[in-house]
């Protein structure tokens, strides 16, 4: 007899296996509660005043908020992960695209992860930081094999963990520099312009806001799916902006590790953001499994050991290479996102054949098309990369589907009208 596979990998999660609200929230704000958000607020930390980074942080985490709640509200209906709702806009085979740079981009995450952990721990124990990258990574990849359970755990234990640490932070850090009113005198030597502020602040978490359906896909009733990553995404993330700004305006330092170093608070930083990377790597190796299934069809817990192997590999270059990494993906993955968001809400109108019966065209390559004007809008117009992405892909989208209607289309909604 086969075994069941409890992580839906490739099917809609029936409603005997869905979460409350609470068990959704917690994995959400584990996911946000990331360190390399507080890197991404020390880099603004470091290029604004702080009364511009207040505005920017609320815009671009209510942004991603609204963007990923709307991703969970279609994932709670459907039951399916971000790569198996992309089949219906890009096609089955169409759908490989968007799995293999959300899953790429995921690694990538994962490895970016690994070294802010590896590089603060060389520091204080003298170790060399490649052989620490080794070990940590191992540990980090065998312990996601276990999935979403021991996820949880870890989720539970570190999202308070670095709520007191990093408040304890931040206020040590106002208290040098005047409180707050000295926070709000700053000004940045270097700064940088708020389109590119916003397009880090947003391009901090689109790739893991593009998967949101990977874990709201869990959740029990849309209300419960969307509530949660609105509250993760908008004030968890806000909170890790501001903990890594203040420290970094305090400072003059972007990466978190040398303002917990410079303020004699390496070894317990090193608890509580390995803790905290922990369960943020172990989502991220969770999700690219999804995606790479999507695609080989192999099961996931080969795929995560693979990608863990690769993520720990490539951590250096990540990690040393942070804000072009940021850039890359506020301008590569809100189009896919787009497309599912467009195509379910205009295109389909909320009416998706069940997944078991639909039958997938290979390549719908208006969606393709859409996807590539959305990556060129993104780079080549003037404004903010990932909302000029996010709007050039829709419309574009949206347009080609009312004027070249697809069969598969119409067929799909047939079949919905009579489910």
């Amino acid at each position: 007899m086969s075994k069941i596979d409890t992580e839906f990998s490739l099917q809609a999660v029936p409603q005997s296996h869905r979460n409350n609200f609470w068990k959704i929230l917690a994995v959400m704000l584990s996911l946000c509660f990331f360190s390399a958000s507080m890197m991404s607020g020390g880099t603004l930390g470091t290029g604004l005043s702080f009364s511009q980074f207040i505005w920017i942080v609320l815009a671009g985490n209510l942004i991603l908020g609204l963007y990923t709640g709307a991703l969970a509200h279609i994932a709670a209906k459907t039951g399916l992960s971000t790569h198996l709702l992309a089949r219906y806009s890009f096609g089955e085979k169409g759908s490989y695209l968007s799995s293999f740079l959300l899953a790429a981009t995921q690694v990538g995450w994962f490895g970016v992860g690994l070294a802010m952990f590896a590089v603060p721990v060389a520091r204080a124990t003298g170790a060399n930081v490649y052989i620490l990258i080794t070990l940590f990574g191992l540990a980090m990849t065998l312990s996601a094999i276990f999935g979403m359970k021991a996820l949880a755990i870890l989720g539970m234990i570190s999202v308070p963990a670095i709520i007191v640490f990093g408040s304890y932070s931040m206020t040590s850090a106002a208290g040098e520099i005047g409180g707050f009113q000295g926070l709000f005198d700053y000004e940045p030597t270097n700064p940088i312009s708020i389109a590119l502020a916003l397009t880090v602040c947003i391009g901090s978490f689109i790739s893991a806001g593009t998967l949101t359906p990977d874990f709201a896909r869990f959740s029990k009733t849309s209300r419960s799916a969307v509530s949660a990553n609105i509250i993760a995404f908008f004030l968890g993330n806000s909170l890790m902006f501001l903990f890594g700004a203040v420290g970094a305006m305090v400072y003059n330092q972007a990466d978190i590790s040398e303002v917990m170093f410079l303020q004699g608070l390496m070894i317990p930083a090193i608890l509580v953001l390995g803790l905290n990377i922990w369960t943020t790597n172990d989502s991220a190796l969770y999700a690219s499994g999804l995606g790479f299934s999507n695609i080989t069809k192999l099961p996931k817990k080969k795929i995560v050991v693979f990608n863990g192997i690769l993520g720990t590999i490539s951590a250096m270059w990540l990690y040393q290479n942070f804000v072009d990494f940021l850039t890359l993906l506020g301008t590569a993955l809100p189009s896919i996102g787009a497309i599912i968001l467009a195509d379910y809400f205009i295109v389909k109108r909320r009416r998706y054949e069940r997944f078991e019966t639909v039958k997938f065209q290979a390549v719908n390559w208006l969606a393709i098309i859409a996807w590539v004007v959305g990556v060129l809008a993104a780079n080549f117009l003037p404004g903010i990369p990932p909302i000029n992405s996010l709007i050039g892909t829709s419309v574009t989208y949206v347009v080609l589907m009312k004027l070249l209607p697809q069969k598969q289309t119409q067929l799909q909604l047939a079949n919905a009208k009579e489910n």
